[in-house]
């Protein structure tokens, strides 16, 4: 790999890259940073986790300069992604006196305003809140030279395009345009087609199968009810994993998963769309630092910087196989090894097979000594959480009587005033046979 002191960049960027220990290039960052700094338009797609953040921040701070307005504005899906690469963001502005504002719903927008009056030359933001504070008349996009669209497939999921569409509407035709994203659905081609450059160049880092992270072992194990909870016992009895995330369905099911973990002296922390922007904060903290266990939505499967991740544990097993991609995806990151487990209820065999096939994994049933968790004391201790009243879930977490299922970035976990704009409403998966709300 290529270090950054070999591609002619500034001296204030290269001390401060190398402040963060940014010494040698990703391969995404070899492959995109020359590109970019050609003014060209790019299309990047590589799996998460590859260095995406440094494939374009860096360019960017080494092609502009201190200004009295914002020269790129970059477009994220959440929260936790507007912090993560504002922080690095800030990290590169050593030298520069470059001033970055992060701006997301969820938070005041007051002080996000006062941020924009002091001055900006780089806005990372989620697209709700960009346009509240566009139509308040405290963002002005006009002059911005560089866009920037990260995660794109996952604001595409989330119902964003509209709002994106209209933010791209008020910016210069004349800009540079840089498209980040794990996978390239036709909606996403689409919209380079009509937002870029026709010579906008497409790079592709590591193969398609690659997407799927060939370093994590893949493991099953069929349940339902309460012995999906005797089998996550007894895989961390097992497997004793470092660092591991696990995915509900719910934010209902995630509180009673952790409670369940705290009850049973495990290092166990939660995050989820319930929880305020603070405590989010604080979780995320808590987990890089010290604990062993996050417990999310799907809030946590994309866009999270978190690293030496062994071990991802789906307790409801995702709808949609893509899905299953982007939460495994969070271990193994930086080419690590790591450990997948999904809990399949006896009724899931045809999602479990689509999962293996369309996420091009093989997966293996595993063996685990549940009967020496026979005895957990789980109905009794739903009832005094409140949680699913006269009745059980399955091992999908589907709710009996077929009702719409909240997932990971629904109203309440993405933006504030604008939170729900663009949202594609209730869309059936086909493995599940029930509405998905997003």
């Amino acid at each position: 790999m290529k270090e950054f002191r070999e591609i002619g960049l500034k001296p204030e960027l290269l001390e401060s890259l190398k402040h963060i220990n940014f010494n040698s290039m990703t391969e995404v960052q070899e492959q995109t940073i020359p590109v970019i700094m050609q003014h060209k338009d790019v299309v990047v797609r590589s799996k998460t986790g590859s260095g995406k953040t440094g494939a374009f921040l860096v360019p960017i701070f080494q092609m502009a300069s201190r200004q009295n307005h914002p020269q790129a504005l970059i477009i994220v899906p959440t929260r936790e992604l507007a912090l993560q690469v504002s922080k690095v963001s800030d990290a590169l502005s050593r030298g520069s006196r470059m001033h970055t504002v992060v701006v997301y719903g969820g938070a005041s927008i007051n002080v996000q305003m006062q941020g924009l009056a002091r001055g900006a030359d780089i806005i990372v933001g989620t697209p709700g809140r960009i346009l509240d504070l566009m139509e308040r008349g405290a963002l002005d996009i006009s002059k911005v030279k560089f866009l920037v669209l990260d995660e794109a497939d996952l604001m595409l999921d989330m119902g964003f395009i509209e709002d994106i569409e209209e933010i791209i509407s008020h910016v210069p035709h004349d800009r540079q345009t840089m498209l980040f994203s794990a996978t390239i659905p036709k909606e996403i081609h689409d919209i380079a087609r009509r937002h870029m450059q026709h010579d906008a160049v497409k790079i592709t880092v590591g193969k398609e199968e690659d997407l799927t992270v060939n370093t994590i072992v893949h493991n099953y194990f069929i349940a339902n009810g309460k012995l999906k909870f005797s089998a996550l016992l007894a895989y961390i009895d097992k497997f004793q994993p470092k660092k591991c995330i696990i995915f509900a369905s719910t934010k209902h099911e995630s509180d009673f998963i952790h409670r369940f973990l705290v009850d049973h002296g495990l290092d166990a922390i939660i995050m989820h769309g319930g929880l305020t922007q603070a405590k989010r904060e604080r979780s995320l903290h808590a987990f890089r630092e010290h604990a062993r266990f996050l417990i999310s939505t799907n809030l946590a499967s994309r866009g999270l910087d978190i690293n030496d991740v062994t071990d991802v544990i789906n307790f409801d097993a995702p709808d949609e196989p893509k899905v299953y991609v982007h939460r495994v995806g969070r271990s193994a990151r930086m080419g690590k090894n790591g450990r997948a487990f999904t809990l399949f209820g006896y009724e899931q065999k045809e999602l479990m097979q689509a999962t293996m096939r369309i996420a091009n994994v093989k997966m293996q049933h595993i063996d685990l000594d549940t009967l020496k968790y026979k005895d957990i004391k789980l109905p009794e201790m739903r009832r005094r959480m409140g949680f699913d009243r006269g009745r059980e879930r399955s091992g999908g977490g589907q709710r009996s009587g077929g009702g719409p299922r909240r997932y990971g970035h629904g109203p309440g976990e993405g933006e504030g005033h604008h939170g729900a704009r663009g949202q594609s409403g209730y869309r059936r998966s086909r493995y599940s046979g029930g509405p998905r709300h997003y």
